[in-house]
């Protein structure tokens, strides 16, 4: 197992496997990027392909493509082998147990059962109309074979029959969301007390992950489509492998023209999305059943900061997709929405009628606040002052999200003007307005959960990493770690720094006892960030370290004075405490 590994490590480049998924610049001999696993706004994440390694230096994550690959997909170690050894056309001769797990069966049953979709797509009867109707829906033989399209025959266990017939258990089926379990198994009706298929007589949009393996299925009905009582679209529901707030439909296929032309086209359809790529729009993505999501937009940041828009806003309305666009905003992305043609037709149908009508949409594309602006004023009376409430009401939020003062200021001058109020008049207002809680909480909670990495525990680490690495690079460095200084650290920063001191002569001693990756990190740590300024480095470093131990000792003297009942241990307690207190203030 080792020596394929070890193959798979040869074929991929660490640069071309991070680059999927992270926008990267070259920096020297490495590569900067922002950190997919932690929120921040200053790049902090490098790649080097010399060392064949990433490393974070806000959150500390870091290692080789294997652990890349396990943290960006949240797999285990078996399910990152197998995936690189695709990547790399690498057949794994003997697999470990370990890879053999519910989650690898459950791609296996997708995409067994995405292959029975298209093959009915083709050769059953219904499967012919379903095709005829997307044909004439504008989607080619080309794009069918592509987004791997097919259709659901309309019996009750049709596919999961197919499926026990090659191994699988009903259960697992479940499991992958395309059966579903009767609510009773008492009864003989026409569904039987099995599982039974839960997409029957539609056509069926494949769902796929970044490394574009089937995860989900969209299901459109397309006959008998206007009765109330059919859903239009229906979804797998939550998996193991499918979170429909976790992923974006055609990422897999957009996501290097969406780095390459630093803009993403986000639409509401499978269709719009598959549609927008035949006519040449490969950087388009589509929303997956839901609105945008924190993790969408993670997701998106790591390729592009910009964000055109095709969707349905009602800019009066308190709506999911406006949620969704304000949250965007507050997280910086610069966002244009697409005009469109003959009553606010989707991109599917512009494309279908002329291609050339949505290079125009994408082309006049304008800016959020622009959109603003129009779809306001032309809704509302900016004469009548009840019109003009209700302008500022929409407009007034949309200005007091922005990150820029100077773009604030512009934008507060034009709707004076339009509305011919003073600034001032508008500036009063624009204070009077609180952040909406829908979506700075839901942000909140989102950087509380990623940033759970470097609270305190991981923050020392970082701070004892910086050090070494500065040590590393000029030894001479040493002398500005005194003993007094080593109750900061670590057993093991302690041995090492003590190794350092007794060793000064001997580099390769203190070499040796240091692992290639905690090596290879450490050298990355101090050859990208960190040129003249060592010294005052490592000062900053062991202040901050203080400040960490001081905070510590203060919660653990807290605890133990709740906890004391002897009045006079209590009163020593609160004195050190307080001596603390005023040390910490020092720091």
């Amino acid at each position: 197992m080792d020596s394929q590994i070890e193959e798979i490590k040869s074929k991929l480049n660490v640069l071309d496997v991070v680059g999927g998924y992270v926008k990267l610049t070259k920096t020297g001999v490495n590569y900067r990027g922002i950190c997919p696993f932690h929120s921040e706004k200053g790049p902090s994440f490098f790649v080097s392909p010399s060392r064949q390694m990433w490393k974070c230096f806000g959150c500390g994550k870091g290692g080789d493509i294997f652990e890349f690959i396990k943290e960006i997909e949240g797999i285990e170690f078996g399910d990152a082998l197998r995936l690189l050894a695709n990547k790399a056309g690498i057949e794994l001769k003997k697999e470990n147990p370990k890879v053999v797990s519910e989650r690898k069966r459950l791609y296996e049953i997708c995409d067994l059962s995405c292959s029975f979709f298209e093959k009915q797509l083709g050769n059953s009867a219904y499967g012919k109309e379903a095709k005829d109707y997307l044909l004439k829906r504008g989607i080619n033989e080309d794009s069918i074979k592509k987004w791997r399209l097919g259709y659901s025959p309309d019996t009750w266990q049709g596919l999961s029959d197919f499926l026990v017939g090659r191994g699988y258990a009903r259960e697992e089926i479940v499991k992958a969301g395309l059966a579903v379990q009767p609510a009773s198994r008492q009864g003989g009706s026409e569904k039987g007390n099995n599982p039974y298929d839960r997409f029957r007589g539609r056509i069926i949009f494949p769902i796929f992950d970044l490394n574009s393996q089937v995860i989900g299925f969209g299901a459109r009905v397309f006959k008998d489509a206007d009765k109330k009582e059919t859903a239009k679209y229906i979804n797998t529901p939550q998996t193991l492998l499918y979170d429909k707030s976790n992923i974006l439909y055609g990422l897999n296929f957009a996501k290097v023209a969406v780095r390459k032309k630093n803009q993403c086209v986000l639409t509401e359809g499978y269709t719009d999305a598959i549609m927008c790529h035949q006519a040449g729009f490969d950087n388009t993505v589509a929303v997956s059943g839901t609105a945008l999501t924190p993790r969408h937009l993670n997701i998106l940041k790591r390729y592009s900061d910009n964000l055109l828009l095709s969707f349905d806003m009602d800019v009066a309305g308190d709506t999911a997709t406006k949620k969704g666009i304000n949250l965007a905003e507050s997280q910086g992305f610069n966002i244009k929405i697409a005009d469109t043609y003959a009553g606010a037709k989707d991109p599917a149908e512009i494309i279908l009628e002329n291609p050339g009508n949505w290079e125009q949409s994408v082309k006049n594309a304008r800016a959020i606040m622009e959109f603003y602006f129009d779809s306001t004023f032309a809704k509302f009376d900016k004469k009548d002052p009840k019109g003009k409430k209700e302008i500022g009401k929409i407009i007034l939020p949309a200005i007091k999200r922005l990150q820029n003062k100077i773009e604030q200021s512009h934008w507060v001058q034009k709707l004076s003007e339009k509305l011919g109020v003073s600034q001032e008049a508008v500036l009063a207002e624009l204070k009077s307005i609180k952040e909406e809680s829908v979506y700075s909480n839901v942000l909140l909670n989102t950087r509380i959960a990623e940033i759970k990495d470097v609270l305190p525990a991981g923050r020392k680490k970082l701070l004892e990493d910086k050090i070494v690495s500065l040590v590393l690079r000029d030894p001479g460095n040493l002398n500005l770690i005194e003993e007094s200084h080593h109750c900061f650290f670590c057993d093991k920063t302690k041995n090492l720094i003590e190794n350092m001191k007794k060793n000064s002569n001997d580099p390769t001693a203190v070499l040796a006892s240091i692992s290639k990756e905690e090596l290879d990190g450490l050298s990355l740590m101090a050859e990208v960030d960190y040129q003249d300024d060592g010294p005052d480095e490592i000062q900053l470093c062991l202040s901050q370290l203080k400040d960490i131990e001081l905070r510590n000792k203060l919660v653990d003297l807290s605890k133990s004075v709740k906890l004391e009942s002897d009045e006079q241990k209590r009163e020593e307690l609160i004195k050190e405490f307080s001596q603390k207190a005023k040390e910490l203030h020092q720091v």
